[in-house]
Formats: C-alpha cells, structure tokens, sequence
C-alpha cells in the first residue's frame, strides 16, 4: 500500500510518500510544494495542481493529511484549513481515500509520546525508515511522519479486528 503524507500549509505544504509492505514501511519521496509570493487563490490553485502532479506521479492508495491544531492567529488557522480542503479535494478527484490525524495523534503514534517536540518526532521518522538524516525540510518530515501514523493506525486497527474474531 502507498500512502501519501500531507502536511497542510499555503505558502509551504510538506508530503512524503511511503510503501507498506509484509509490514515493513520504506520510503518513495519527500519534498515540499511551495508557491510564490501570490494572492491566497492563486496560490491554492497552484498547490491543486502540484498535487494532483504528485498524485499521478505517485499513484497512492490513501492518503493521510494532518488536521489543523488550535492556533492563536485565526488567519493562520483559516489559511491551513483552506490548505487542507485543496488536499481533500485533489485525493478525492482520483478516488483516493482520505484520513485526517491530529498533531497529538501523529506525535503518539511515531514518537510514543503525544507531546514530543518537533526534533523528537523528526528523528524517529529518520530512524523509522532508515534515513541517514532528517528529511529537509520540516515540513516534509512532518509529512512523513503523518503517513507513518496512518500505518499505525491501520496496523492497530488489523490487529483489533482480528483479535474480535
């Protein structure tokens, strides 16, 4: 299975794409999507369209997009919503399923500590999939890390259904 990381911004959006396989997780790509100094609407469109370039590019099966936190500046937190909708949009374009995970969750899942800071969290994507430096930049880290929690996460969720058999 491919998974497609998002880690949802409008100026810099982090993705990274790992495979799933026999339970093992390795890398495809990482990077960001960013855009030029340009009017909000334009600079969704054009991070739509690097999407759905990276999309057929990568053919994902799911993707995995991090929900947005509660910040102080409700700009900030509308423009990271608005982000997440263009994410939303171009996954389901091409019928990919979509799963959102909160900061915490990712953090818990990758990290085994909802609370770790930043670096903790950066370095157990680099130790996870075998990396011999944190992926660069941030924001590509983070979307990896997003994807590792959806494995988590559908890992726990086998092991539960086949514990209720």
């Amino acid at each position: 299975m491919r998974i497609l990381g998002i880690d949802p911004g409008t100026i810099t959006m982090g993705y990274g794409v790992i495979e799933e396989e026999g339970g093992e997780i390795a890398l495809v790509d990482f990077g960001a999507l960013t855009t030029p100094s340009a009017p909000l609407a334009e600079r969704l469109h054009r991070l739509y369209q690097m999407l759905l370039e990276l999309i057929a590019r990568h053919q994902p099966s799911e993707a995995a997009i991090e929900k947005p936190f509660l910040a102080r500046n409700v700009r900030s937190a509308l423009a990271v919503g608005q982000a997440i909708g263009i994410a939303m949009v171009a996954a389901t374009e091409k019928g990919i399923p979509i799963h959102q995970y909160a900061p915490t969750e990712v953090k818990q899942a990758v990290a085994s500590y909802g609370r770790s800071g930043k670096r903790q969290v950066q370095e157990m994507v680099r130790i996870q999939l075998s990396l011999p430096s944190i992926p660069e930049p941030s924001d590509a880290a983070d979307a990896l890390a997003v994807a590792i929690c959806h494995v988590q996460k559908r890992r726990q969720a086998r092991m539960m259904a086949g514990e209720e058999r």
